[in-house]
């Protein structure tokens, strides 16, 4: 049944976060989720633990066909339908949902990369840009399980330049058929998928999407690829010689293929940043339940200082990361709801409110990948020697995580999405990104940058935020004055304003979250929460003000380098947080819990 759960509030902009408040009373947040949401994330929950982590073993060492009957088990249970409308076999649900399933089954790397490349890249562009006969003869058996879709967009001389790619169609003389060569690289679930989104430039010119059945004369599917980590997926090169493929199975426009390739990847990257999420807390459990055996000098090292300060810090990173990622299909769902009844029907329309938070699916696909990369190298830490050793969880995990900061884009590329997003946005007037630039700069020269005051005990830590979003508009604004529209080629100082803003965006998701939990639950039961919003935002700071400094430097110099150097260390002044005695506590509560917890 269709359904779109958000909180009463207007649409929020993407990219306005940095330019905007936004009251924590309309942030949706894991704490609003309906009882819908629990037991969707309680079925996949059981399914990982029943289904998944049984068979992990034969899923490594590729025993054929159980991935393909474990997609089959998760469509049975609904799993992959939830971005799919009714009409066509699917449940049409909302964007929380979609982000819970993705959080939920990320437990074993191997299995979520190959379902969620089924679901979203494999099923998506089917639901937003085909026909009415391309939606009704595929989607059915795809949201069932019964079909298993795949993306085929990279390629061995392209890869993160995909609109540069060689593979060629060419129309057939009596018009029926279009006749696709080239190969293409790295396609998950390429070793059992039965259809293929598959990209190629019509007379070498028009870059055009194609769907392709593994039937389809002359496609074929080259060696599986022996890969560092999800080894337990498939991956493999396409090879297309002369391929027939039906003039009917042109998927969208001729020549308009980016419009799919680039929108797509928005859903990926929501779902990837939940992911990372999601594994992220099973690796605290796992290193919580080894600290807690491990003796070493007479006692566990789960009493040591610096392996609880692992620990605190990977809690930290979960408590923001759940933050990040359900604060941003929040927002989604809340424009989708906007919609009306038409959001049933009108699958361009919901296309475009996803791509209205590009900026924030970026931030959250780099921010979850590098999370979770952080998350499993102080895992293997933890667990020392042992770290290192196949029979132990943390080896596995530590390869599993790395592919993350490739997939979806790298995030190099993201970080240029995110920028120059924003600076696109900015110079259109979509977003009053450049008045906000203007006003601060002016506050700067007469000194009266304004602080923000309230009599709540937030009062530090929105202030933070507010700094945090001074010092990235500042160094922003300058280095747009220096380099003007040149600024695209400046690839260093684009990927410095976009940490700033990722930063940003963490630093205002946590402080609302633990902010709402407050006035729900009182400041005393939500004393864990607001531990790790402080401290998580005494780190961001840094951050952003050694982002800000090194975007400073690279465009000024002399007396204007010491002026701007000192307007950057003036907006981050702050009083600091006990961090040291904060993590204690943190470490102290997940310990006696024995996993990621929030009270």
């Amino acid at each position: 049944m269709a359904t779109i759960t958000a909180l009463p509030t207007a649409k929020v902009p993407g990219g306005s976060f940095l330019i905007e408040g936004c009251p924590p009373e309309s942030t949706f947040t894991p704490e609003d989720f309906t009882e819908q949401h629990n037991l969707i994330a309680q079925t996949a929950e059981e399914f990982v633990l029943n289904e998944i982590i049984p068979n992990i073993e034969k899923m490594e060492h590729k025993e054929p066909f159980l991935l393909r009957e474990l997609v089959k088990k998760a469509g049975d249970l609904g799993l992959s339908a939830v971005d799919t409308p009714e009409a066509y076999g699917g449940l049409q649900m909302d964007k929380v949902t979609s982000a819970i399933i993705a959080d939920r089954l990320a437990r074993y790397a191997g299995f979520s990369a190959t379902w969620g490349a089924h679901t979203c890249i494999g099923t998506l562009p089917i639901v937003y840009f085909g026909t009415e006969e391309q939606k009704k003869k595929y989607l059915p058996g795809l949201a069932s399980g019964q079909m298993v879709g795949a993306y085929a967009l990279s390629e061995s001389s392209s890869a993160s330049d995909a609109l540069n790619c060689r593979a060629r169609a060419e129309l057939s003389p009596d018009g029926k058929h279009y006749i696709l060569n080239g190969e293409k690289m790295w396609i998950t679930n390429a070793g059992f998928a039965d259809l293929f989104t598959v990209f190629a430039k019509v007379n070498g010119e028009k870059f055009t999407a194609f769907l392709i059945e593994r039937s389809f004369p002359g496609f074929s599917i080259g060696a599986e690829e022996h890969k560092m980590g999800i080894r337990g997926s498939s991956t493999c090169p396409l090879i297309l010689t002369d391929c027939k493929v039906p003039v009917e199975n042109v998927l969208g426009e001729i020549g308009k293929g980016h419009h799919i390739a680039f929108n797509v990847l928005n859903v990926g990257r929501f779902k990837l940043g939940a992911g990372c999420v999601g594994s992220a807390r099973y690796c605290i459990e796992l290193s919580i339940a080894y600290a807690k055996q491990r003796k070493a000098f007479g006692k566990v090292i789960a009493d040591f200082g610096l392996i609880r300060e692992k620990l605190a810090n990977m809690a930290v990173g979960i408590f923001t990361g759940e933050a990040m990622a359900y604060r941003t299909v929040g927002m989604m769902d809340a424009a989708i709801a906007g919609l009306g009844e038409s959001y049933v029907t009108d699958m361009p329309a919901v296309r475009k409110v996803i791509d209205e938070y590009a900026i924030e699916c970026s931030i959250l696909k780099v921010w979850g990948s590098e999370l979770v990369d952080f998350v499993v190298d102080e895992m293997v830490q933890i667990y020392g020697g042992y770290g290192f050793v196949e029979e132990y969880p943390a080896e596995l995990a530590y390869r599993d995580s790395r592919v993350n900061r490739i997939f979806e884009g790298t995030n190099e590329i993201n970080r240029l999405v995110i920028t120059g997003f924003l600076l696109k946005r900015a110079m259109s007037g979509q977003l009053p990104l450049m008045p906000a630039i203007k006003k601060l700069m002016d506050e700067v020269l007469s000194g009266a940058a304004a602080d923000d005051e309230g009599d709540d005990s937030f009062v530090e830590e929105r202030k933070l935020v507010a700094s945090a979003k001074k010092i990235g508009l500042f160094a922003a604004g300058i280095a747009s004055q220096k380099y003007m529209q040149a600024i695209q080629d400046q690839q260093e100082i684009m990927a410095a304003i976009a940490d700033m803003v990722i930063e940003t965006y963490a630093m205002e998701s946590a402080v609302l979250r633990a902010q709402k939990l407050a006035a729900r639950n009182g400041e005393a039961e939500s004393k864990l929460a607001i531990a790790m919003t402080r401290v998580y935002l005494a780190g961001a700071i840094e951050r952003i003000e050694s982002n800000a400094r090194k975007v400073i430097a690279a465009v000024a110099e002399g007396d204007m380098l010491r002026t701007q150097m000192a307007v950057v260390r003036r907006l981050g002044k702050h009083e600091p947080f006990n961090t040291v005695g904060l993590r204690q506590d943190i470490a102290q509560r997940v310990i006696e819990a024995g996993k990621y917890v929030i009270a």
